[in-house]
């Protein structure tokens, strides 16, 4: 039995809107976190100083002088209040915040008022009031209005930038997943057309590379779920990788893995593997001898660094990022913003270096 939709509000009303204007949207503090805090335009606020400021002045000229002073410093000082209240709307625009500035302006205007008449004199505040009274209700409908102005676009440009960010990450998912079911096609045919050949010929390879096999695609499946995963599942998926092709390159690969078990760090899914996955592409399969595939890892100071070695022909002069890489690398910037991937000659072969600052618990 589904439950009953919660009540609605009489500022849920179209008819509220009269008397308690404002955009109906309400960001959390983990939304405006995220939307990040755009800079206040200071050339308005400057310009809305300037024009008060010459108004005001103007004021000299049809008021009494002990009151046009008064009049100027009041209405300078109610400027810069407004323009005050308009940085606190910018900084949390709600319809809460935008009414109360409101109400609480007008009670304001009115002890102002009230005090000038106590000041003055009522007979002078009288004749001062009806003078400036068209004056002054065109003042607060346009400040009211300009603070509306500011809340509503304020809200939309929040709104705008939260569907902006919303629609890069699911982008990024889509990349993530795209990159990883990037489980290499041909990788997977010719393994099972080994796994093929070694059954019908009675091999007895073909058993291990079943098992192999089996254990790597039930390590990868959950790649397709996840931003992040531990780095022992990670490992797990290299080591049973690294197994299948040495089945099928027989003595051509030699690999060795030095990576502690139980850190409990993460990295996006197939980040290692696409590394090793080049590393034997493009640096042990060309190689008629083939050659090693090292992975290791090691801590320095707060930092993990995993290099994975191959003793191959090394990197090509003026060579760019493949498709693999160039997700890798987008990811990486994306899960874990300080992780840097480079790679180098190591002579002979090549060496990618990654490292980031997980949060580590040993077990």
């Amino acid at each position: 039995m589904s439950s009953p939709p919660p009540p609605r509000r009489w500022t849920d009303a179209p008819w509220s809107q009269w008397i308690y204007p404002g955009p109906t949207r309400v960001f959390t503090p983990a939304e405006l976190a995220r939307a990040g805090m755009q800079p206040w335009p200071a050339a308005l606020e400057r310009y809305a100083l300037f024009n008060a400021a010459v108004m005001l002045g103007m004021g000299f000229a049809v008021t009494p002088g002990r009151q046009a002073l008064w009049i100027f410093c009041a209405g300078l000082l109610l400027t810069v209040l407004g323009l005050a209240v308009a940085r606190w709307l910018w900084r949390n625009p709600t319809r809460r915040r935008l009414n109360g500035a409101s109400y609480a302006t007008c009670l304001l205007l009115w002890l102002v008022l009230l005090g000038g008449r106590r000041l003055f004199g009522q007979d002078a505040m009288r004749g001062t009031v009806r003078e400036v009274a068209p004056e002054l209700a065109w003042v607060m409908v346009a400040v009211m209005s300009a603070w509306w102005a500011l809340t509503v676009y304020r809200v939309q440009q929040i709104a705008a930038r939260l569907n902006e960010l919303a629609e890069q990450d699911a982008a990024l998912r889509l990349q993530t997943r795209l990159a990883t079911a990037q489980i290499q096609p041909h990788f997977l045919f010719n393994t099972l057309a080994s796994l093929q050949h070694w059954v019908d010929t009675g091999d007895a390879r073909a058993a291990p590379l079943l098992r192999d096999f089996t254990a790597y695609l039930r390590a990868t499946l959950p790649m397709f779920e996840r931003e992040l995963q531990p780095l022992d599942d990670e490992m797990e998926m290299v080591r049973r990788y690294l197994a299948i092709m040495q089945a099928r390159l027989g003595p051509r690969l030699r690999f060795g893995i030095d990576v502690p078990a139980g850190l409990h760090a993460q990295l996006p899914p197939g980040v290692v593997l696409t590394l090793v996955e080049n590393a034997i592409a493009h640096g042990i399969e060309p190689q008629l001898h083939g050659g090693q595939v090292q992975v290791d890892l090691r801590r320095e100071n707060e930092r993990l660094t995993l290099r994975v070695r191959d003793d191959g022909s090394g990197l090509r002069p003026g060579g760019t990022d493949g498709v693999g890489l160039s997700n890798t690398r987008r990811r990486l910037q994306h899960a874990l913003p300080d992780a840097t991937l480079t790679l180098s000659d190591a002579a002979p072969g090549c060496v990618a270096t990654l490292t980031w600052t997980p949060a580590l618990r040993h077990d």
